[in-house]
């Protein structure tokens, strides 16, 4: 498999083999939709509580008698099924999201979605992405050379200074090869890789 190699105006002037088994494979939708739904679940809190007929500060004594008043029956004004009652059902704050994916079938899914940005024409590779120091106005004019508006960028290792000069950017996100997640390469519109990630991600999907 041959990737498209951008200079730094957004030319294309020479392709870049890589592995047919990252960037070649067929599309599996619903392995995809599995791991982007997996990825935000595991990545949320919990943190959430309501309120149980228990935890309602109201008085438990019964509101009337139980007959002769022509009112349907009630025990307690914290019943759910009164205003301000408590929840049949609440959510709890240790309440588990995650979802478990097996490492098998995570690497198959990003290689799917690396192969599919190829044949989609999303996916660029450039030889580096260094920067003499911590400059947001830099890395942005790069980028606008480019002609990259909305972008990933996946790394081998990531220094400080494009760090430091990438984080206040809304429209990039940089990322490790390691740390290349679902989620983020689908949602971009365009992901642009370093020459030595595509060697560090052979190493970890492979």
């Amino acid at each position: 498999m041959d990737l498209k190699l951008i200079d730094d105006k957004g030319e294309v002037t020479s392709t870049v083999s890589a592995s047919d088994a990252l960037f070649a494979r067929d599309y599996n939708e619903p392995l995809v939709h599995q791991l982007v739904v997996a990825f935000q679940a595991n990545a949320r809190q919990g943190t959430r509580a309501q309120k149980g007929r228990s935890d309602i500060a109201k008085s438990t004594r019964k509101p009337w008698k139980q007959k002769g008043t022509g009112r349907a029956r009630a025990g307690m004004a914290s019943s759910p099924l009164w205003r301000g009652g408590g929840k049949i059902f609440p959510s709890s704050p240790d309440e588990n999201f995650s979802h478990k994916v097996n490492r098998k079938m995570y690497r198959a899914g990003i290689c799917t979605i690396l192969s599919q940005l190829v044949r989609e024409d999303r996916l660029l590779v450039v030889e580096d992405m260094e920067l003499d120091s911590p400059k947001t106005r830099v890395f942005a004019g790069k980028l606008k050379g480019m002609q990259l508006d909305r972008v990933l960028i996946i790394t081998d290792t990531l220094s400080e200074n494009l760090y430091l000069s990438s984080r206040n950017l809304p429209n990039a996100l940089v990322l490790e090869a390691t740390e290349a997640d679902p989620y983020n390469l689908v949602r971009f519109p365009k992901v642009l890789l370093t020459r030595s990630a595509i060697k560090k991600l052979e190493e970890e999907l492979a």
